[in-house]
């Protein structure tokens, strides 16, 4: 019988091997966590390597990302489509194998990991998301919805802050399907962590409500396989398994220490390493015996077909159960969304309320809810401030997690919030938002940045947009947040002037497919604005005229949000002047910069002076507005006092608009 040390060493084969041909990357976890990765892979994950999308499959997420040759080992032995040449192609450009795994990119990768501490805060999401799906579409005698999400993690996770927040709303959930392996091996890349890891790390996930396994023999694959079996005995608690050890095992030189962690073996380190282990195979070489021992696809081409199976009983008893299900998991939207949203666009259109954006977005969120059973809202300890609850919606309660929900309350958390709807939308089958302020969006924001770089599509509710914050003071008005936001890629930012903008964002938001949104809303009720059919269509292509003049504009003056009004009351006073002004709302900057050119110069027409104003930060107007241009914003931080007056001493006013307009017409 083939030896768990040979399933074991074909992982370091590849992993050390990879390493050195690209002369860059970490073999030392890969090496270290070879038998943990045994135990898993051989005798526990559910997965069809033939499917990698199959519904029903286990999630497994590297949360180290950077020991990413462990899992392109993993999906090439078990039989994805990731051939050896990829991985002798270890960080090269284009290679399927790059530094961190890429979710889109390789196949089998569910999510991207490159920050410490996010892939295991993707788990919880990915564990909440596979609770709630079981609540909501399951039935006795039918379980659909059955599978674990399993993540590795080290030292570097452990630190981060984000796993605190993360992992302790996994013990608050009760999710028993999340099981997590620590990888505790004492190193980091500046050495031995004892100087500045002291932390109990098992009483520390105790105290979070986690089934603890402790010191589990990270090098026998049979006590971890006993310690899997034992988290999978309980249906109470998330279960960190604690695996000791030794980083870069097999290395006769370097194993157990720091040089091992993020560097190559070395040509002479990897020969004596075979030597040690008792290999004579050359580079890349797994014998052929090791390799059917790992390959995957029979036994996950059998799985997924008994799933098959109870899925075609599932939708004979229960069709419209099982069509929403495959709707949701595809993430198509509900064929009646667009009806619905029509409607209820211009019904908002009608009725012309002035309110604040933030409840102009509840309002949204309350008349789209209908046709998005996907929705699962949420907010970081805010919602009665963020407006992010509707009527009808139901909390996630950890007393009834069986029962599900769809509105979850994050606590003061807001990067484990928006790293956690990441693994929602990564799971499939949900749509989730979460709100804060939008000045702790600083703290989501590598998030943010995750969700942007991996294409997907969680949607951010940001309130409280600006100095008009008042009397928080200047911690809590933000200046420089929205234009930040703006200059990430692939990220979608509406700042909507009223309710009308406001629910076209929404509408936007949810029709992205590979695009995070950030909805920017104001806390002070804001002024409706009047338009007739062409404009609320144009209001989708990001930037459009707004309130036109009669005759050819002496100066077009360019505003998002709440400076909207400011402008429509600027141009009034300039008319009274006899200076023709154009005023463009420009709620999303990322939309109209996609329009063609000739749709962009309809709205902005070349050689025509522009005055931008936003109540923020000024220079990324600039591209607008170019250096003859003025923009009225905000370059330095707020004040304390009610919003009137902070805006006014800070120069955001309708005066100071028209001011900045005589100016560049006056050249």
């Amino acid at each position: 019988m083939l030896s768990q040390n040979s399933l074991a060493n074909a992982i370091r084969v590849l992993a050390m091997d990879g390493v050195q041909a690209a002369n860059s990357g970490h073999p030392g976890a890969p090496m270290g966590m070879a038998e943990i990765a045994v135990a898993l892979w051989t005798r526990h994950l559910k997965h069809n390597p033939a499917d990698p999308k199959w519904p029903n499959r286990d999630r497994f997420v590297l949360s180290n990302g950077h020991g990413s040759m462990l899992l392109y080992s993993l999906l090439h032995l078990t039989g994805y489509d990731l051939p050896l040449d990829e991985l002798k192609n270890f960080r090269q450009l284009h290679s399927k194998t790059p530094g961190h795994p890429e979710y889109g990119h390789t196949a089998g990768v569910e999510t991207t990991t490159g920050p410490l501490g996010q892939g295991v805060s993707n788990a919880v999401g990915f564990a909440l998301a596979e609770q709630l799906l079981a609540a909501e579409f399951n039935r006795e005698g039918f379980p659909i919805v059955d599978h674990y999400s399993y993540t590795f993690m080290g030292d570097g996770c452990m630190m981060e802050g984000i796993s605190h927040e993360a992992c302790s709303l996994a013990g608050t959930w009760k999710l028993s399907k999340l099981i997590a392996f620590y990888d505790d091996n004492g190193i980091s890349i500046d050495g031995d962590v004892a100087g500045w890891f002291a932390d109990d790390t098992p009483k520390r996930f105790e105290a979070y409500g986690w089934n603890v396994i402790r010191d589990v023999d990270g090098h026998d694959v049979d006590a971890i396989d006993r310690a899997i079996v034992a988290a999978k005995s309980q249906n109470a608690k998330p279960t960190l398994i604690c695996c000791k050890t030794i980083i870069g095992k097999g290395s006769p030189n370097k194993a157990g220490g720091h040089d091992v962690h993020g560097s190559p073996l070395g040509k002479d380190e990897v020969a004596a390493t075979r030597a040690a282990l008792g290999l004579t195979s050359g580079a890349f070489e797994i014998p052929d015996d090791v390799r059917a021992a790992w390959n995957a696809i029979a036994a996950g081409t059998s799985r997924q077909a008994e799933w098959g199976k109870l899925f075609a009983a599932y939708r004979a008893a229960y069709p419209a159960l099982a069509t929403e299900f495959v709707r949701r998991m595809k993430g198509e939207l509900h064929a009646d969304f667009a009806e619905k949203a029509a409607e209820a666009l211009q019904a908002i259109a009608a009725k012309g309320e002035v309110i604040a954006t933030r409840k102009s977005s509840q309002n949204a969120i309350q008349a789209l809810a209908p046709v998005m059973p996907e929705f699962v809202g949420g907010s970081a300890d805010l919602a009665p401030s963020n407006l992010t609850q509707w009527k009808g919606c139901r909390d996630v309660r950890p007393e009834a997690m069986a029962a599900g929900g769809n509105y979850i309350h994050y606590g003061v958390r807001e990067f484990g919030m928006a790293a956690i709807m990441n693994g929602l939308v990564l799971h499939g089958g949900f749509r989730p938002y979460g709100g804060t302020f939008l000045m702790f969006s600083e703290y989501a924001r590598n998030a943010i940045r995750m969700a942007a770089l991996m294409k997907i599509n969680p949607i951010y509710v940001f309130t409280h947009d600006s100095v008009g914050v008042g009397e928080d003071g200047p911690t809590h008005q933000p200046i420089e947040q929205t234009a930040t936001l703006r200059m990430m890629p692939n990220l979608d930012v509406w700042r909507p002037c009223d309710s009308v903008e406001a629910f076209v964002a929404w509408q936007m938001a949810i029709e992205h497919r590979t695009t995070p949104t950030a909805l920017i809303l104001t806390r002070q009720n804001l002024p409706h604005q009047a338009r007739d059919a062409g404009q609320i269509k144009a209001i989708r292509r990001g930037g459009y005229v707004l309130k036109d003049c009669v005759g050819a504009p002496k100066a077009v003056i360019i505003a998002t949000g709440s400076e909207v009004g400011l402008a429509v009351t600027a141009q009034a006073a300039l008319a009274a002047k006899g200076i023709a002004v154009r005023v463009v709302s420009m709620p999303s900057s990322f939309m109209f910069d996609q329009q063609k050119a000739d749709v962009r110069d309809a709205v902005l027409p070349r050689g025509v002076p522009r005055v931008a104003v936003e109540a923020g930060v000024s220079d990324y107007w600039r591209k607008y507005v170019g250096l003859d241009g003025v923009v009225v914003g905000i370059d330095r931080f707020g004040e304390c006092g009610p919003a009137g007056q902070v805006f006014e001493f800070l120069g955001i006013t309708a005066a100071k608009v028209a001011a900045a307009v005589e100016g560049v017409v006056a050249g």
